[in-house]
């Protein structure tokens, strides 16, 4: 499988490069300082772009059969942009021949309960709000944008960390995803197998769904 990567540099992203690459797939990582990502495995091509701008990356991605985007707004200080970014990728992904986008989304518009979401909540942490609330605005803009580009949005579970890969997680929709003890956790080894397995499994289109434990 040829898979054209945003944000292999980042902990999210290099993990889903990882994962990619143990299932025998060939990379276009796209990343704004390729000197961030050095990889000694020939079947990972990395090009220099930057996903505000379609003119540094619509020829790399040209022949993929899946672009996959995980980025952060924390490096710039602008949450804001995220749904740009979103609206951007989309607008220009057909104009390359690319028509399925899997996008790494926030779990703070996940709900609670019917019309509440996670991010609501007045415990949720200040220093998350912003990016959480600029993820969210990008499923907005998946749910309303016309392209024919076939997307799926996944959320993590609310606490994202370190761990193992276990290859076992559920499959949810909107809600928020708890175990028996009322966690919601995942790892970030298995939420890039949950990821891999949508793209090599081809379903969940134009849909936002989330993982978790």
């Amino acid at each position: 499988m040829k898979i054209a990567l945003f944000g292999a540099t980042g902990h999210v992203g290099h993990a889903i490069l990882d994962e990619a690459l143990a299932r025998g797939a060939d990379i276009t990582a796209i990343v704004r300082d390729p000197s961030r990502l050095v990889s000694p495995d020939p079947r990972v091509k990395v090009v220099t772009g930057d996903i505000a701008k379609p003119e540094t990356w619509t020829d790399a991605v040209r022949g993929a059969e899946v672009v996959i985007v995980s980025i952060s707004a924390r490096r710039d200080g602008s949450n804001d942009a995220i749904p740009a970014q979103a609206a951007a990728v989309l607008d220009n992904l057909s104009k390359a021949g690319v028509k399925r986008l899997v996008w790494v989304g926030g779990a703070g518009s996940l709900e609670t309960a019917p019309g509440v979401r996670v991010v609501d909540d007045p415990n949720f942490p200040e220093a998350w709000k912003a990016e959480a609330l600029g993820q969210a605005k990008a499923l907005d803009v998946f749910r309303q944008h016309k392209s024919d580009v076939e997307w799926t949005y996944i959320s993590p579970a609310a606490l994202l960390e370190d761990g193992p890969r276990t290859g076992k997680y559920r499959v949810g929709g909107d809600q928020l995803l708890v175990d028996a003890h009322g966690k919601s956790h995942i790892s970030v080894a298995d939420y890039a197998a949950a990821l891999l397995d949508r793209v090599e499994k081809n379903d969940a289109r134009r849909q936002r769904i989330t993982v978790a434990y």
